[in-house]
């Protein structure tokens, strides 16, 4: 099997990262790799990675000819891909050395057509002690109460998820209205895809916690005012994504439940027994940031 992973990028700060993500990607312990980079718009990132990498037979380069937004630059990947399977990932991500060969493994041994995996955090400034693991979402990790182990899920983050050749192509890949692109922030394309997926092929997305992508996290998105703006953002893309389908999804809302009914109970308890400074900002958080999350869900009602 070959797998083709497609790596968006569009802001030259960030070549750095690109260069940590491309490599990663190169030394993976499965070998029928192809790696397909998407410049989306940025023509000096392009030369940059085209003196770097163009001579390299398994990467396939791609300039978009001017700013199209991440979730257009990936289907331009994709289609730019001969890989039998789609992987993406972030161009802020690096991907552990196995990650590949453990996707091809449950491809070769379960009856799936989309897999992904965990996202494990790279605290570039130091982990932000006030953020609850509950909302570790907010900056692209995966977040306690997501999966207890391998198992059928919604989706998995767009910088660790992975589809079937022809699953894209009998889709048409991602809904291009959503996605980020400068300085919007509508998210969930990955989501709305995969609930497509679902309601159109009764497959699901394949959850495989050993298949392990680290995301760096930058000191500006541990900021209070990051993640609220996040936090908002996402509530609203949520309202968007539903506007979209035709068929409500009730993942936000189970979890919802959980974080009222189990998770902030016990938090409640250890905070009684700890009395934690760090605990207490963290429960105020959780309140903080739902009800931000709510308020961004209604905007997007009232727009």
């Amino acid at each position: 099997m070959q797998v083709s992973v497609v790596c968006c990028t569009y802001d030259e700060a960030m070549y750095d990262d690109l260069r940590d993500a491309v490599n990663s990607i190169l030394t993976q312990t499965y070998s029928d790799v192809e790696l397909v980079i998407v410049v989306d718009g940025t023509e000096s990132i392009y030369e940059r990675a085209r003196q770097e990498y163009g001579d390299k037979k398994n990467v396939i380069l791609h300039c978009n000819d001017e700013n199209r937004g991440l979730a257009a630059s990936r289907n331009v990947g994709w289609k730019l891909a001969s890989g039998d399977t789609i992987a993406f990932m972030d161009d802020d991500a690096v991907a552990d050395e196995q990650w590949i060969e453990t996707l091809v493994d449950v491809y070769e041994n379960q009856d799936v057509v989309s897999v992904g995996g965990q996202m494990t955090p790279n605290w570039v400034a130091g982990r932000p002690w006030y953020l609850p693991e509950e909302f570790y979402w907010l900056v692209g990790v995966t977040h306690k109460g997501f999966a207890d182990g391998p198992q059928e899920v919604r989706n998995t983050n767009g910088s660790n998820i992975s589809f079937r050749r022809n699953v894209l192509m009998e889709l048409g890949g991602f809904d291009e209205s959503l996605g980020r692109q400068g300085a919007r922030q509508i998210q969930a394309e990955e989501t709305e895809l995969c609930i497509r997926m679902y309601h159109e092929m009764g497959y699901r997305t394949w959850y495989e916690p050993d298949a392990k992508v680290a995301h760096k996290i930058f000191a500006y998105r541990t900021r209070p005012i990051f993640l609220l703006k996040r936090a908002f953002w996402q509530g609203y893309s949520k309202q968007k994504m539903e506007n979209i389908l035709s068929t409500p999804d009730n993942v936000e809302n189970d979890f919802l439940w959980r974080l009222l009914c189990d998770f902030i109970p016990d938090r409640l308890v250890s905070l009684i027994h700890s009395r934690s400074i760090e605990q207490a900002a963290q429960i105020g958080m959780i309140f903080v940031l739902t009800l931000t999350v709510g308020t961004g869900y209604l905007y997007g009602i009232i727009r």
